[in-house]
C-alpha cells in the first residue's frame, strides 16, 4: 500500500463494476478503508444489479479464482482526512509526523504485492491485470512497489491500451455533463460534416 495515492481509482472501480452485475471483491489491509458512503453505493449497486460486493483483508482471498485484478495502492480515508486538516491549519510539523506514521504503517504491508505467485491464484492463473498507471513497479520505478516487473511486463500492452482510453472517457464524461442529449449532438455534427480545423 501507499499512503500518498488517491482513493479515486478503487472507489470508482467498486462504484462502477458493481453496477454491471459483477462479483466485486475489495481487498485492503485493515485501516486502509475507503469513504464509507462509496462503499454503501457499491453494496447498493450490487444488490440492484444482481452482482455481489464484499470486502476482505486478504489479498490472496481476493485473487482466488478472480477473472480480473486491479491491485492499486491508496491512502487510507482517515489519513486523507488528517492530511486535509493539517494542510488547512498550515501545520508542517504535523504533516511530517503524519508522513512518518504512514511510512511505518505501510512497512507492515509490504506483502501486499502483485507477484507471479499471486497471479497463479486467479482463475486458471490467467486473470487480466489492470492498473490506471503509473504503477509502482518493484525494482524498476521504485525499490518495493505494487507489482513485480514480470507481472507488469506480461500485461504491459493491455495496461497501456487501458490507459490510452482515458482521454476519450474524460471527453465523453464532459460532453455528457454539458449537453442534455450528447448522442443527438454528435449525430448533428456528423450530418454537418464540417471540415476539421487544422
Amino acid at each position: 500500500p501507499s499512503y500518498g495515492k488517491p482513493l479515486s481509482v478503487p472507489q470508482g472501480i467498486i462504484g462502477l463494476m458493481t453496477r454491471f452485475g459483477m462479483d466485486v471483491t475489495l481487498a485492503h489491509p485493515e485501516g486502509y478503508d475507503l469513504i464509507p458512503d462509496v462503499v454503501e453505493v457499491a453494496k447498493n449497486n450490487a444488490k440492484a444489479s444482481g452482482g455481489s460486493f464484499r470486502q476482505v483483508t486478504s489479498m490472496e482471498e481476493a485473487f482466488k479464482d478472480a477473472d480480473i485484478v486491479y491491485p492499486k495502492s491508496w491512502a487510507p480515508y482517515k489519513v486523507m482526512e488528517q492530511r486535509t486538516e493539517l494542510l488547512r491549519a498550515n501545520d508542517h510539523e504535523g504533516l511530517k509526523a503524519l508522513e512518518k506514521q504512514c511510512l511505518a504503517q505501510n512497512a507492515q504491508h509490504k506483502d501486499w504485492h502483485c507477484t507471479e505467485e499471486m497471479m497463479e491464484l486467479t482463475r486458471d492463473g490467467e486473470a487480466l491485470y489492470m492498473h490506471c498507471l503509473p504503477a509502482d513497479i518493484s525494482g524498476v520505478s521504485c525499490k518495493e512497489g505494487e507489482v513485480t516487473e514480470g507481472v507488469f511486463e506480461k500485461y504491459r500492452i493491455a495496461t497501456y491500451k487501458e490507459a490510452s482510453w482515458k482521454p476519450y472517457i474524460i471527453a465523453a464524461m464532459i460532453l455528457s455533463r454539458k449537453y442534455a442529449k450528447p448522442g443527438a449532438l454528435l449525430e448533428q455534427l456528423l450530418k454537418e460534416a464540417q471540415e476539421r480545423v487544422k
